[in-house]
């Protein structure tokens, strides 16, 4: 049973498959520490008694970024599964009418 149409299905698809890309490849890139992405880090303005509590803050940081792009593009993943079936359902009630 179609519950949107063909053209909000088809657009979903497509928003989905860009959403999984660029959240999966941005997770990668905070899992390997890019400095390019360190703007983006929590909590960073805060003073820091040593460097190791620096370093141990940031690389939690990087490491729950990276989870948060991996979880949104798991999320992603259901959107992309609900559309493709939208979209599926509405070419089938196509071609039986």
């Amino acid at each position: 049973m179609p519950v949107c149409g063909p053209k909000l299905s088809l657009c979903g698809l497509i928003l989905s498959v860009w959403g999984i890309i660029q959240l999966s490849l941005m997770g990668i890139f905070y899992y390997i520490h890019s400095v390019a992405l360190a703007e983006d880090l929590p909590g960073l303005e805060e003073g820091f008694a040593t460097s190791e509590e620096f370093y141990a803050h940031v690389n939690r940081g990087y490491n729950q970024n990276a989870y948060n792009c991996w979880i949104a593009a798991c999320l992603y993943l259901v959107t992309l599964v609900v559309s493709g079936h939208q979209f599926w359902a509405n070419s089938r009630s196509s071609l039986s009418v």
